[in-house]
Parts: structure tokens; C-alpha cells; sequence
């Protein structure tokens, strides 16, 4: 009886092996997966932040070049007031 359940112990033994190489294999390939989908991620990341700085770029050149626009309406709106003012 002692053999018996001595080889049931060993045969369940390796069933457990297998089952545990299987599910660690798994993980490994679980683990490869996710690590490279946040390098991915990472990557559209920066990527996104590149884009952010060039708009912020953009809105500042857009609100410089409006300021100028303005200024340059004023100082010429003030220019035909004063010949308006002196050719009276």
C-alpha cells in the first residue's frame, strides 16, 4: 500500500509541476505583453506632449501676432484722427 500511494503522490506531483510550469509560462507571457504595450503607451505619450508644446507654440505666435494687429489698427486709426483733427 505504501507504493501505491507513493507513486499516486508522485503522479499528483507531477501534475502540479506541469500545471504550475504551464501557469508561470502564461505569466511570463502576460507580463512580456503588458510591458510592451506601456512602452507603447509611453511612446503616444510623448509623442502627445510633443504635439501639446508645438500648439501651446501656435497660441502664443496666434495671440502675439493678434496684439501686433490690434496695436497697428490703433496707432493708424489715431494717425487719420490727428489729419482729420489738423487738416480742419
Amino acid at each position: 500500500m505504501s507504493t501505491r500511494t507513493e507513486s499516486d503522490l508522485d503522479v499528483k506531483l507531477a501534475v502540479y509541476m506541469e500545471r504550475l510550469d504551464s501557469y508561470i509560462e502564461s505569466q511570463t507571457r502576460l507580463n512580456e505583453t503588458l510591458c510592451a504595450r506601456f512602452e507603447e503607451i509611453g511612446d503616444e505619450l510623448d509623442e502627445l506632449k510633443h504635439w501639446r508644446t508645438k500648439l501651446y507654440g501656435v497660441k502664443s505666435a496666434f495671440v502675439i501676432i493678434s496684439i501686433v494687429a490690434m496695436h497697428t489698427g490703433m496707432v493708424l486709426g489715431s494717425l487719420f484722427a490727428m489729419m482729420n483733427w489738423f487738416s480742419k
